[in-house]
């Protein structure tokens, strides 16, 4: 009997599987199986791409089936057996709204070349699609990324309306499940072998632009460097929005910067355990924003009396270090953006990278970037080092008994004598091994900017001290609370609430977190809502924050309104146990602090 070959689709690649006509459909997914390396029930084959018409184990006939010889099925990987596949992880709101826009550049009737009347179109008046290359090229300034969604558009276009197009993601790891063979290093072979790696400069990026609200978030930032010397890092939290300067534009907007615990000197950064974390993303939630990218100095002062930095970097030396591309692929990777084209349900991510370093002018310059899909793909699989002597080098790994790594390219047009762009004999560009490699191949620099009107997420006048800041003496506690308050009396408490680093700190506190009872006041900041933030001022929880404020920092009660709004008079001093009025600990009598959390007895 004629033997046919059924071609399935996965996340991991295409394989083909030999089949017959007669075969039963329970046979073929067992085939199916061990090709890929499944167990029986770790997968699920479907007739159509979008899950439809799933081939079931049953003793149906291929023929039967309508299944022959050429066709090809897709394979999706069960819950159990892969993290996200398409159709499991939504897209975010900004990807949502962008795929329903027209997205298409519409030009008025040309006077001198259109000939046809005021409702007629031609070549010279018609859309453009967002993808034109010509367009963006003439745009001022030319814009050398098309937009993500513009690239979508590409991709999808045409006849077919991209009824087969998809998006891969990169993998550097040899395929598991292969059995024609010992395992490596004893064993390879084409099926399980990555593909060879050839780095092109990306054609489009996720993010399109950077937007800081307002000044204030970075200037309170590069305090801490003007104040120590020290480089300074952040993790930028805020929202993804239309930018609507090109065509089907994202923007990263910043609403606040977080300061993690970190040591610095002037020449070294160092992240340490954050016990605050996830913490801090749950805070950011809830008020409608997220971890949108970080940002870190390098910055050297050229002269500390007029205030003027070093110019570092540039493009005789280099934007990003090797490290610095090996850390953003670490991030990007770790948020990697959901996308309904990919079998595996994400691709590339909206994770972006902002330097602030010395400008041509001397002054402190906010350089964005994002590192390539490829990039993230190197980093992901453990396949990229930086060179020591050479910051703006990367270095692929070469294979060892414990990985196999893919040979990784990249390609030159060399200059001749003359300055010409010079090609080997064959007409082609010049090909390298990626040992070293310029990091340049890796990067996709973003356009950062802050807006001619700020805008302010968080409406404090006053600045509440910011996180893990106590070696300058800034340091987050009830005394420090209790002067910020001091210094907003005038101002309404939506106001005075409305500080990401207060909200931090009454969240995280170790005297009195709020963490389970804040929810209120959040939604009050999210949807500056006067009504809601004084609903809540009202309740035990903000009582006992005055009380304590109050306590420590030595003034009565009533300046800060607590005994005002009803709140208990402080427990005169007695023989018999007593209970703290800030975590309500019993403790011995003749005392005068709680033993547990240290504040006086009244």
């Amino acid at each position: 009997m004629a033997e046919s070959i059924i071609r399935v689709q996965s996340p991991d690649g295409m394989k083909k599987i030999p089949s017959t006509k007669r075969e039963t459909a329970a046979t073929f997914l067992k085939k199916v199986a061990k090709e890929f390396g499944f167990n029986s029930n770790g997968f699920s084959v479907y007739i159509n791409r979008n899950k439809t018409g799933e081939v079931l184990s049953q003793n149906k006939s291929l023929n039967l089936l309508k299944i022959k010889h050429g066709d090809m099925l897709f394979l999706f990987p069960s819950a159990s057996s892969s993290s996200s596949s398409s159709g499991e992880v939504p897209e975010d709101q900004i990807d949502q709204y962008l795929a329903k826009q027209d997205g298409k550049i519409y030009r008025n009737r040309d006077p001198q070349l259109c000939r046809h009347g005021a409702l007629g179109k031609c070549v010279h008046c018609v859309p453009l699609e967002p993808f034109d290359e010509d367009y963006l090229n003439h745009l001022d300034p030319p814009v050398k990324h098309m937009s993500f969604h513009a690239y979508l558009r590409k991709l999808t276009g045409g006849a077919d309306k991209g009824k087969f197009a998809a998006l891969e993601n990169i993998s550097c790891k040899i395929k598991s499940g292969c059995e024609g063979h010992p395992p490596w290093p004893e064993g390879i072979c084409t099926k399980c072998q990555p593909s060879a790696i050839t780095l092109n400069r990306q054609k489009y990026r996720h993010v399109d632009n950077i937007m800081f609200e307002n000044h204030t978030i970075a200037d309170r930032f590069l305090d801490f460097w003007r104040k120590t010397g020290s480089q300074r890092m952040g993790y930028l939290y805020g929202r993804y929005t239309e930018h609507t300067d090109i065509p089907l534009g994202i923007r990263a907007e910043v609403a606040a910067i977080y300061e993690p615990p970190q040591s610095a000197t002037q020449n070294s950064l160092e992240l340490l355990e954050d016990p605050k974390a996830a913490a801090v993303d749950e805070i950011a939630a809830k008020l409608g924003l997220c971890k949108v990218g970080w940002i870190f100095t390098d910055l050297l002062s050229e002269d500390t009396r007029i205030g003027t930095v070093r110019y570092t970097r540039n493009q005789d030396s280099f934007y990003l270090s090797a490290e610095e591309c090996i850390t953003s692929g670490y991030f990007q990777n770790q948020h990697s953006n959901p996308c309904r084209l990919s079998r595996d349900g994400y691709f590339g991510s909206k994770f972006v990278t902002v330097v602030a370093t010395g400008g041509p002018d001397n002054q402190v310059h906010f350089e964005g970037y994002q590192v390539s899909n490829q990039c993230m793909a190197l980093v992901r699989d453990e396949c990229l080092l930086p060179c020591k002597d050479a910051p703006e080098l990367g270095y692929a790994k070469e294979s060892s008994p414990e990985q196999y790594v893919p040979d990784v390219f990249y390609k030159v047009r060399l200059i001749d004598q003359h300055g010409k762009f010079d090609k080997d004999k064959f007409g082609n560009d010049v090909t390298f091994l990626a040992r070293p490699l310029p990091v340049e191949y890796l990067i996709i620099d973003i356009t950062t900017t802050f807006p001619k009107d700020p805008q302010y997420t968080f409406t404090s006048t006053q600045r509440f001290p910011i996180e893990n800041r106590d070696i300058l003496g800034e340091t987050q506690d009830f005394h420090s609370l209790a002067t910020y308050l001091s210094q907003c009396s005038s101002a309404s408490f939506l106001d005075i609430v409305s500080d990401f680093h207060l909200l931090l700190f009454l969240v995280t506190n170790e005297v009195m977190p709020l963490r389970d009872s804040i929810g209120l006041l959040l939604d009050a900041v999210k949807t500056s809502n006067e009504e809601l933030a004084q609903t809540w001022k009202k309740s035990e929880q903000w009582a006992t924050i005055e009380q304590l404020c109050s306590t420590v920092g030595g003034q009565p009660s009533s300046s800060l309104g607590y005994e005002a709004m009803g709140g208990p008079a402080a427990p005169a001093s007695s023989s018999a146990m007593w209970s703290c009025l800030h975590c309500t600990f019993m403790n011995q009598p003749g005392t005068e602090h709680c033993e547990i959390c240290s504040l006086p007895r009244s």
